[in-house]
């Protein structure tokens, strides 16, 4: 939770020196993680108890620890952006080996595999490009990607990520001041207030849960000046003015009162020229209920779209409840914080759905865009149709909704089950579709997207999706409809002629149902796809 802290002059400028000097600390220990490269977890243990007495020296022992940590995690991060750039590398180069290896126009088979099986990427047919000229730049393309690999592969093999400390868009943005409608200064006030370190972890058992800045009980904001700057500030900085949690408020009391763990980030905004103070902690959710548990009640299906959820709640036995509903969540063209924001609200939206109609989770799909995303340029299309659809594909904030969701969810004891998203937009729209317009006000608002959402509710119950047609399983006696009743008849009394070696024929009676033991083309989802992958 973040609130605006009132900061008079010479404070701000205190501030503002203390966080440039941690800053450089960081960067300079940061700098030094990554020249040292890949470590086990002894050498690991040795080299940030020496660095950590280093920066005692300069700072304090509780700066130390802060800075040594956030230095890890931002290293581990670089480490865990170079293997994912690595491996969308490696599916984009894949994809155009396979059709640069063809004549423009030519045609084959889907590839095979080690095993002899067709390979996941490649179950259709492999089309080479349009033309001589197209195939000619996907080769210099596939150049191109080649030797970004090497490059990838040698920093993740020596463990050196490229980290850019204050954002290395904001750094591109240095070059292009006239295009981004920003002055020089304008630019320089932004690249030092994002390479500011005032970060201060929590620590259970001690006053206000944070030693390093602490806000007590009352609203008083202290912090801890580093080593080198004491003699012109003190130990420690006190802020004047009181600061107040609106949003949370009464959950960050509680820690405070119970020495909990908090931790707090100071961050300055230069174009509207303030200062923020950030609290956060980890909570403990509870213990997720069992998957029977959870589908003997109520659950919410979600269908995440582009611009849009739709939503429909579904009774223990598969049957919506209610009507159907969209929420619409519209994040084109804003900037990272305003997405987000659009984000969470959408989710509040949700999950007031879901407490609405007393749903125990919310089924939503376990949906992955990274390999779309690595390759798109080559499997999504070409010209106008092929941008607008991977721009598409780009804007659905898949991870972030998922990892939301599950934070948001987890605060008001609603579960999440992921579903497998195979076939549920097309079952949805076939079988689920005319229900939910036949029993909505509005037949005009239901959307298809609203009968995936419900086949996503049935598959996370266990429930099939496809739903047998009216009238009798084999067709045979009417083409719709139920069969008349039909009395049953008596076995006749006409005697047959049989042959002495022949066994006498069973009679039938007339009316009977035949039951067929092979399943019929339109009928109950056979697939096998009712397993659930939980999310969470």
């Amino acid at each position: 939770m973040r609130t605006r802290l009132h900061l008079t002059a010479d404070e701000a400028a205190a501030v503002g020196e203390i966080g440039e000097f941690l800053g450089s600390v960081y960067r300079r220990e940061l700098a030094s993680r990554i020249t040292v490269g890949r470590m086990d977890h002894k050498a690991h243990a040795v080299w940030r108890a020496q660095r950590k007495r280093a920066v005692t020296a300069v700072a304090s022992s509780r700066w130390a620890g802060a800075i040594t940590r956030a230095v890890e995690d931002q290293y581990q991060l670089g480490m865990r952006a170079l293997n994912a750039e690595s491996t969308d590398l490696r599916a984009a180069i894949a994809v155009l080996e396979q059709r640069c290896a063809l004549r423009p126009g030519q045609t084959c088979a889907p590839a095979q595999d080690a095993a002899g099986g067709p390979r996941r990427r490649s179950r259709r047919p492999v089309r080479g490009y349009a033309s001589a000229g197209q195939r000619f730049s996907k080769t210099r393309r596939l150049a191109a990607l080649r030797g970004r690999l090497v490059a990838t592969e040698t920093a993740l093999a020596a463990g050196r990520p490229s980290i850019t400390v204050g954002g290395n868009r904001l750094w591109r943005t240095r070059q292009n001041l006239a295009d981004a409608q920003m002055s020089e200064q304008q630019w320089q006030d932004r690249w030092d207030a994002a390479r500011m370190f005032l970060t201060a972890d929590g620590e259970s058992g001690k006053a206000g849960g944070n030693e390093t800045i602490r806000v007590d009980e009352s609203g008083q904001l202290r912090m801890k000046v580093p080593a080198a700057l004491t003699d012109r500030f003190g130990t420690h900085l006190l802020i004047s003015n009181a600061v107040a949690f609106n949003h949370r408020g009464d959950e960050w009391g509680e820690r405070v009162r119970d020495r909990r763990a908090v931790r707090y980030d100071i961050t300055f905004n230069p174009q509207r020229g303030r200062w923020y103070l950030d609290a956060s902690w980890t909570i403990t959710p509870e213990p997720t209920p069992t998957l029977d548990q959870l589908r003997a009640g109520h659950v919410l299906g979600v269908d995440l779209n582009a611009d849009h959820l739709a939503a429909c709640a579904l009774d223990s036995s598969g049957n919506p409840v209610g009507e159907p509903v969209t929420i619409d969540v519209h994040t084109a063209g804003l900037r990272a914080s305003r997405r987000d924001g659009r984000v969470r609200a959408a989710i509040t939206n949700l999950l007031n759905l879901a407490e609405h109609h007393q749903c125990c989770a919310v089924v939503v799909e376990n949906l992955d865009f990274t390999d779309a995303r690595a390759t798109g340029r080559e499997t999504l299309g070409r010209a106008t149709r092929g941008k607008a659809l991977r721009r598409t594909v780009a804007g659905i904030p898949t991870r972030r909704f998922r990892d939301r969701l599950t934070a948001m969810a987890a605060r008001r004891a609603i579960a999440v089950i992921g579903v497998d998203p195979a076939y549920t937009s097309m079952w949805g729209r076939q079988h689920w579709r005319k229900p939910l317009q036949q029993q909505t006000c509005d037949p005009d608002a239901v959307t298809p997207h609203h009968g995936a959402a419900a086949a996503i509710g049935r598959r996370g119950l266990g429930k099939p999706i496809r739903r047998r047609p009216a009238g009798p399983r084999t067709q045979q006696r009417m083409r719709a409809g139920t069969p008349p009743a039909r009395p049953d008849q008596p076995p006749g009394t006409t005697r047959r002629c049989e042959s002495s070696g022949t066994p006498p024929r069973p009679q039938r009676r007339r009316g009977m149902p035949v039951h067929q033991r092979t399943p019929t083309a339109s009928g109950q989802h056979r697939s096998g796809r009712t397993g659930l992958t939980p999310a969470h």
